[in-house]
């Protein structure tokens, strides 16, 4: 009996096949391992996140000593710089009614003549709140797709208490962010920053509407960078995460994640259930290259192969070649190898084959899927993109031309 495609740990990434996310209550959230609900027990106040700040340990990173050295108060000199620029988003969305077995049976009518049972149901409808900023002052906004995707109504509520009809521009499921604009001038911005420089170690301040308490600020240290989509549990993502310790909790999706000198560097989306001290967001320059494609057009193309690939080792090897569903005989004991190609793809039409093992994509070395991933996310639509392959113990040159992701595989 052969191993199926999830007990060999299939990478899938580039297939965007959906991970299962909902709506319960007043809180969008996602089963464990998901973007969505985790334990609340880990808020991190200000206080003593202050508290640190003035006996800062010996260690600290350049530049967070000098925050530290620059202004003691530099967490809340951010909070109140970008704090009026941080919105809640309150998503609500109708359901179809409940309607009983009995009603759907098309006789019912001999029992009720005209009367109608069915209009006297209750609509049932779903809300949900996260958090969102501003990024012009003509009220574009960014915040999480899972946030405001299916919403028929949004409302934004800024910190001064005014209220907006947001329309959802946007949403993009494949990384998790949303654009959304409000019929608003004068507005309050944020600062956009950089993850280039950024060190694990160094101070992270977040600021949304966890449980509904609207401008709540949190502070930590950015924990971890470049956790990949499968390590954080949604492996249908095309990101690369930041890993931070400022508490993160329901209704934090969408907000901005900061660094000391109060720059966006990342959009919170993601807690892990069951997990106390681990948040996640996407990195700044993913969040605005995705939201400047949903303003302008809508939608985003991600560029798509058609493969599914898992990392080899000495184990996986041996599971691959005793499948005799899969019908391998692979040599190498690592690598990045192709276990399925779809048909109709890219992938297919290119002639890469079950068992090759990616060495290079655009000419960079590639060790793992999540690299393989990035080369082909920076790939264009339609243009060739040269991948090598080790084939049977022979190097390989393929073009491949990708072409757009199908909509049905980016959910």
């Amino acid at each position: 009996m052969g191993f199926s495609l999830k007990q060999l740990g299939l990478y899938s990434v580039l297939l965007g096949t959906g991970c299962g996310i909902g709506w319960a209550g007043n809180e969008y959230f996602a089963p464990p391992a998901d973007p969505g609900i985790s334990n609340p027990e880990t808020t991190q106040t200000v206080t003593t996140a202050l508290q640190t700040v003035n006996d800062p340990p010996a260690q600290l990173p350049s530049t967070t000593a000098q925050a530290v050295q620059r202004d003691p108060n530099f967490i809340a000199t951010a909070a109140e710089q970008v704090g009026p620029a941080v919105v809640r988003i309150d998503a609500e969305r109708s359901l179809a009614r409940n309607v009983p077995e009995a009603f759907q049976n098309p006789l019912f009518r001999r029992f009720f003549g005209d009367e109608n049972p069915l209009e006297e149901l209750p609509e049932r409808v779903e809300q949900g709140t996260g958090s969102g900023f501003i990024i012009t002052a003509d009220g574009q906004l960014i915040t999480n797709a899972h946030v405001v995707e299916g919403a028929d109504v949004v409302t934004v509520t800024l910190k001064d208490g005014r209220t907006f009809e947001g329309e959802v521009v946007g949403v993009d499921p494949v990384t998790d962010v949303a654009a959304i604009k409000i019929d608003a001038q004068d507005l309050p911005t944020v600062v956009l920053g950089s993850t280039d420089n950024l060190l694990p170690g160094q101070w992270a301040i977040a600021i949304g509407n966890p449980l509904g308490l609207d401008n709540t600020v949190t502070a930590g240290i950015i924990s971890a960078l470049g956790r990949t989509s499968l390590q954080v549990g949604v492996p249908d993502k095309r990101v690369q995460f930041i890993q931070t310790d400022a508490a993160i909790n329901p209704g934090n999706s969408g907000g901005p994640l900061l660094n000391d000198r109060g720059e966006v560097i990342g959009v919170n989306t993601a807690i892990r259930a069951n997990a106390q001290g681990l948040g996640f967001a996407i990195p700044i320059e993913t969040a605005q290259r995705i939201a400047d494609q949903l303003f302008t057009n809508g939608e985003v193309q991600h560029p798509y192969l058609g493969v599914q690939m898992v990392n080899l080792t000495p184990e996986m090897r041996e599971r691959l070649n005793s499948d005799p569903e899969l019908s391998l005989n692979i040599l190498e004991e690592e690598g990045v190898v192709i276990v399925r190609v779809m048909e109709d793809t890219p992938a297919e039409a290119a002639g890469i084959q079950r068992g090759d093992i990616i060495k290079q994509v655009n000419g960079v070395e590639v060790n793992d899927p999540t690299e393989v991933q990035i080369q082909v996310e920076r790939s264009t639509i339609d243009q060739p993109l040269e991948v090598e392959v080790l084939r049977q113990g022979e190097l390989e040159q393929v073009e491949v031309r990708p072409t757009a992701m199908p909509p049905n595989l980016s959910r």
